[in-house]
């Protein structure tokens, strides 16, 4: 891999002070998942235009953006037909409530994920971003089973190493302590399932023998608690907020034959993993298999505005249908459910899909990222390269012999993406692992320039 990488090219942004926006963000503004603190003495970068796979700061400079603005830009910025799309119904209406009315745009959105989420599933639920999807999930899952007389059901079973989102819910059912540890006295109790993790797990095997071992710890978890669980909830092939870690073939295919056989539902959240982002329109595509409820957001509305759906089959939906007193009503939504311009937008997208036969043209860019990873396995401390498609994992190790991990307070993530950066290229890490999540329509060249990049950074931060 060369070790070269472009400069940011300059251009600047007219009548701007940077100076003085920097001042109000540091005075005003609470970033998420950022330590203020820290966020406060350094310089800060401000976006201010993209265009295709590329941002552009304040001061003019440009760069690839490597995860896709946290994995939702799916074409890249400003496509002209999505840019088009809000604006022609900006000229009819921007947002009016989903309660007791409907809109043209959500309809022909709802039509089309139907048309290609996976077979079986029917109903379209609405929200706002994927916490709210799965927080929608739980209570569908809890109320389905209420409602059939199942009582007992009030629990659920997830993954070590989940992430599901950031609402009360979605913690509940997350298996990250760094997330979840602080809040536990406000969480409800969940079972919790050992996770694939091959680098990490001592086994010695083949990758079928390896994902009947992971089944089979699934099984015994499902074993002693099926008759008290509605569901289980997991993100398919890959957990993405864990560092990127891959699941091994036949494993979700082996989740849905569990839990119908001890007959509980069985979430799936495609929230990062949907629309392309492991080469097929949604991981559960890999193994061609149906969960009674699929949680969607992100690259949804193609990373253009706020937009989820929870999906669901027929019958989980005629469990909610009865007479107005006996209330089997889902009550449950948000002010901005279904909004226009976000389900505008959306249908485009899923359009744009077809009509650019995107999916279709992604498989040569997978292979060309799969074959470029693998000198990153010449760099000393890199551990371990987890790839699903488009979504990549570089777990970074202070000896590779003995996987042992950096120490937190050596920010070792932080470190590579602020080189990164001063080459030209944003990306963001989770803990020890570099994450990379380019948008789908990133050009050849440029996904060269950021192996090149992360490359570099990577060699040079951790070998200097």
């Amino acid at each position: 891999m060369p070790l070269s990488a472009q400069k940011p090219r300059l251009k600047k942004s007219p009548s701007i002070d940077p100076a003085l926006l920097s001042q109000w963000d540091k005075q005003w503004i609470w970033h998420p998942f950022t330590q203020m603190a820290e966020w406060a003495q350094d310089d800060i970068l401000i976006i201010a235009s993209g265009k295709g796979s590329y941002l552009r700061d304040l001061k003019g400079r440009r760069y690839i953006d490597g995860v896709s603005s946290l994995w939702c830009n799916v074409h890249g910025h400003r496509v002209r037909e999505l840019d088009q799309a809000v604006k022609n119904q900006l000229r009819k209406i921007a947002h009016s409530t989903f309660l007791g009315l409907s809109n043209v745009p959500a309809i022909q959105l709802a039509k089309k994920l139907i048309e290609i989420v996976p077979r079986g599933l029917k109903r379209v639920f609405y929200s706002d971003s994927g916490s709210e999807s799965v927080e929608a999930a739980l209570k569908i899952a809890y109320q389905y089973w209420q409602q059939k007389g199942e009582r007992k059901r009030t629990k659920f079973i997830c993954l070590k190493n989940a992430y599901h989102g950031d609402t009360v819910g979605a913690v509940s059912v997350g298996g990250i302590e760094l997330f979840y540890d602080l809040y536990r006295p406000l969480l409800f109790e969940t079972f919790s399932a050992p996770s694939p993790y091959r680098y990490r797990d001592q086994f010695e095997g083949t990758e079928e023998e390896y994902s009947a071992f992971c089944a089979n710890k699934l099984e015994a978890v499902l074993q002693k608690h099926h008759q008290e669980t509605c569901a289980l909830i997991m993100e398919p092939l890959m957990q993405g907020a864990a560092g990127m870690i891959h699941q091994p073939k036949g494993y979700i295919s082996r989740a849905r034959e569990l839990t119908k056989q001890y007959n509980i539902l069985l979430i799936f959240d495609e929230v990062a993993t949907g629309f392309g982002r492991t080469g097929r329109m949604f991981a559960s595509d890999h193994e061609s298999v149906t969960p009674d409820i699929l949680c969607l957001a992100k690259g949804l509305s193609a990373g253009y505005l706020p937009l989820a759906a929870t999906v669901t089959t027929e019958e989980i939906y005629e469990a909610f249908l009865g007479r107005y007193e006996e209330l089997k009503t889902f009550f449950h939504g948000h002010t901005y459910t279904a909004n226009p311009l976000a389900c505008a937008v959306s249908v485009a997208n899923l359009e744009f899909f077809e009509r650019a036969r995107v999916i279709e043209k992604l498989a040569p860019k997978v292979q060309f990222l799969r074959e470029n990873l693998k000198s990153f396995y010449q760099l000393k401390h890199v551990g371990d390269i987890r790839q699903a498609g488009f979504m990549v994992g570089i777990e970074l190790v202070r000896d590779s012999k003995t996987k042992k991990p950096y120490e937190l307070g050596e920010k070792i993530g932080i470190r590579v993406i602020q080189e990164a950066r001063r080459l030209g290229v944003i990306i963001r890490p989770l803990g020890n692992v570099i994450v990379l999540m380019p948008p789908l329509g990133i050009e050849m060249k440029d996904l060269k320039r950021l192996l090149q990049a992360v490359y570099t950074s990577i060699r040079k931060v951790t070998e200097s």
